[in-house]
Order: structure tokens, then C-alpha cells, then sequence
């Protein structure tokens, strides 16, 4: 009697259903966390000049947006224009919510009540909104902006009209001051301590998001995305998924202008105009659209460019920085310009975005010496 034998699987070969749960389930994966870690506690340290870092503070801001515009649009595939006019309610609900001279909530009260009126605008808004789809709905969503202006500079005893508003509120969480921070004898600058605050949100944040897309209700917005009909068919209902991502999206979006509202200490009607839209768009299809970490690339590479630019444009030949110079560009002008600019360019070379380029590029060392 002869047996044949089994051939083993060695466990390098397989990986459970458990592993691909992990968030950081390869050593790989546990080293990159660790490097972020260590780079998020100790950049202030060595990153002195407040320039650059309000550069990446601004760009921290922007990464929240993102993620939240990233949900709707790259997960959902839901068209949104109207994501700057959720950044305005945010920033315009800190200053009433943390303001001394309105509730005076402390940090973490006033950063929630931000998000959730976020979110309750958004469901409210969603299901008039998203019985459309496609170009129709962007179009609807565009009118978000112009509704919101009109309530911006009207409701004078709110937003303070066209003047804008003192957004003066606190950033003290468990003893640290963020406004003014004091570490292991150690006093720590306005924008070093912000940094801290904006980026350890963004951390919450994306940690949020990619835990919720790999959920149930994620997979369900994906299937949304690619295939609503056939995502109604298998029971996955429609409307209650696109108000969801609609809301959730709104609230990160009024979370970051509540960010936004406290790190600038001052708004205006005039930053949340349909620029700000755009530049959002950008940085998720700069980014990568349907990613996590795409949005926080392009955050970085984009949310702090306006202000590079600013500080820069004097260098810059053709771009006019006051009434009397003869360039034929303003900045404004200029930004508006490159961000168009990268949007065409990405859509028609790079589709998928940065994240795209770092997948491929990860996937050839992996494959080495057999990639080709």
C-alpha cells in the first residue's frame, strides 16, 4: 500500500483572513508607523522656522479635508463642489462654540460640535442633493458655495459679514497649552504647537477613514462607486449610503475649518469660495483618488502651496504683487492657474495620482531582480 504525500505550504506562502485585517500587519509596515511616529514628535524640534512650519500646519488642515472629500468622491463616487461652503460652516461654528465671548468650550467640545454640525448639515442636505449623480450633482453642489456665501457675509452677527471674525479659542487639552506650549522645560512657539495638534488629528482622522472603508458599510460604498445599480441589487441601499458618506464628509470637512478658524485666529467669507473647492479637488486627484494616504500626499504638496507662493512671488518673473507692478498675473491668478493646470495634467497622464507612482514603485523593489 503506498500513501501519497500531502505537499506543505510553507507560511510564508499563505496569509489568513485575520492578516489582511492588520493595519501594520508586516514588519515593513510596523517600521514605516514607527518612522511616522518619531517624525511627527520630533520635527518641532528640529523644524524652527515658523514659515515652514505653517506650511505643513496648513497643510495638516488640509489633509482632514481631503480625507473627507476623498470618502465621498474617491470611495462613493460622488462629485462634490461644495466641500469649501462645510469648511466655512466649521470655522464659523469654532468661533461661536469656543469663542470667550460666546460658549467658551474647551478643545475637544468645541472640535466635536464642529464635526457634528457638519454632519447634521450634510444629512440634511444629502438626500435633496444626492438624488442626482455624475455632472448633475456637481452642478447642484455648486450651489452650496454661492448659498453659503450669501449666509457668510449676511449673517453679520454671526460671521461678522464681510469684515470677517475673531475666531479666539482655546487649545488646552489635559494641561498643554497648544497656543503656547510648555514641554520638559522646553517653551515651544504658536506654529510648533499647533503642529502637534493639527497632525495628531490628522493621525485620528485617517486611522478613522481607512478603518471605515475596510469595514462593511466601506465595501458597500465602494460597490456604490463602482456599480450602484448592481450594489441596489445584492441589497445595498442606495440612499442611505450616499446621505452617510455625505454626512461623514461634511463633518470632516467642518472639522478642518474648525482647524482652520482656530490656527488663523480670523475668517472671512472671501476663503471659502469655489477656489477653495477646486483646490481640494486637486489635492485628491494630485493625491490619489479612493486612497488614504494619497490625500495626505497631496495635502503636502499641495495644501501648502498658496502660501509658498505668496512668500515666493516676488522671485517670480510676470507675477504682480501690488497695483503698481507690471506683471501680467496676479497670485490669485497664479494659484488658480497651477491647480487647474495639475488637475489636467494628473487626470490625463496620472489618473490614479502620486499614490499610483508609490505603489508601482514599491511593487518593482518588492519584485526585484524579476521586475521588468
Amino acid at each position: 500500500m503506498s500513501f501519497r504525500r500531502t505537499p506543505r505550504v510553507h507560511g510564508l506562502m499563505t496569509r489568513s483572513y485575520a492578516d489582511d485585517l492588520r493595519l501594520f500587519g508586516s514588519g515593513k509596515a510596523k517600521l514605516g508607523l514607527l518612522a511616522l511616529v518619531l517624525a511627527y514628535l520630533g520635527l518641532p524640534f528640529f523644524l524652527t522656522s515658523d514659515f515652514w512650519l505653517s506650511v505643513l500646519d496648513y497643510a495638516g488642515i488640509a489633509a482632514i479635508g481631503a480625507l473627507g472629500l476623498n470618502l465621498l468622491t474617491g470611495y462613493t463616487g460622488q462629485v462634490s463642489l461644495g466641500h469649501a461652503f462645510f469648511i466655512g460652516l466649521g470655522a464659523y461654528a469654532a468661533a461661536q462654540l469656543g469663542g470667550p465671548d460666546a460658549l467658551n468650550l474647551p478643545l475637544p467640545l468645541w472640535l466635536l460640535g464642529a464635526a457634528v454640525f457638519g454632519v447634521l448639515v450634510g444629512a440634511l442636505i444629502g438626500p435633496f442633493a444626492l438624488r442626482l449623480r455624475g455632472n448633475y450633482l456637481a452642478i447642484v453642489t455648486l450651489g452650496l458655495i454661492f448659498l453659503g456665501e450669501h449666509l457668510f457675509r449676511n449673517l453679520k452677527e454671526v460671521t461678522g459679514g464681510n469684515s470677517g471674525t475673531n475666531v479666539d479659542t482655546t487649545a488646552t487639552l489635559g494641561g498643554l497649552d497648544f497656543k503656547d506650549l510648555a514641554l520638559l522645560g522646553e517653551n515651544f512657539s504658536f506654529n510648533q504647537g499647533y503642529f502637534w495638534l493639527i497632525w495628531g488629528l490628522v493621525g485620528l482622522v485617517a486611522l478613522l477613514v481607512k478603518n471605515l472603508v475596510r469595514t462593511r458599510p466601506g465595501r458597500a460604498l465602494q460597490a456604490v462607486r463602482d456599480r450602484d445599480v448592481a450594489a441596489e441589487v445584492v441589497g445595498v441601499q442606495l440612499g442611505r449610503y450616499k446621505v452617510g458618506a455625505f454626512a461623514v464628509s461634511s463633518g470632516l470637512a467642518a472639522l478642518a475649518g474648525a482647524l482652520l478658524g482656530s490656527y488663523q485666529q480670523f475668517v472671512s467669507p472671501d476663503e471659502f469660495s469655489l477656489f477653495l473647492s477646486i483646490q481640494y479637488i486637486a489635492i485628491i486627484i494630485v493625491g490619489g483618488v479612493g486612497t488614504v494616504f494619497g490625500s495626505i500626499v497631496g495635502a503636502l504638496v499641495l495644501g501648502g502651496l498658496p502660501g509658498l507662493i505668496d512668500k515666493y512671488s516676488a522671485s517670480i518673473p510676470g507675477v504682480s504683487t501690488g497695483s503698481g507692478d507690471s506683471g501680467f498675473i496676479s497670485v490669485f491668478s497664479l494659484n488658480q492657474a497651477i491647480f487647474g493646470l495639475l488637475i489636467v495634467l494628473f487626470l490625463v497622464f496620472e489618473p490614479r495620482g502620486l499614490a499610483a507612482v508609490w505603489l508601482r514603485v514599491k511593487a518593482y523593489f518588492k519584485a526585484w531582480p524579476f521586475s521588468y
